[in-house]
């Protein structure tokens, strides 16, 4: 819960989820990528929240948020195989 927190806190702080990660995904459990996004995608709420009272910066945040939560999906799935693989 901890780890989750710090990892949390350092994405907010860097403003970033794809690009500014904090270690490589194939360092993480799946479990820990998973959570991850599930931390990243609770946060893009206040923004999917303005977007819809009509902020079009917001939009674009959820955009790039989805953009990167794309990606995070893949990595597990990369991950998830080479464990099956290995």
């Amino acid at each position: 819960m901890v780890q989750t927190s710090l990892l949390r806190l350092r994405s907010l702080i860097s403003g970033g989820i794809h690009k500014n990660r904090v270690s490589d995904p194939a360092d993480m459990s799946v479990e820990a990528m998973v959570q991850k996004m599930i931390d990243d995608l609770t946060a893009a709420l206040g923004d999917a929240a303005k977007h819809d009272k009509g902020n079009s910066a917001a939009g674009t945040r959820v955009r790039k948020a989805m953009q990167d939560a794309k990606a995070a999906a893949q990595d597990v799935r990369k991950q998830v195989q080479a464990d099956k693989n290995a």
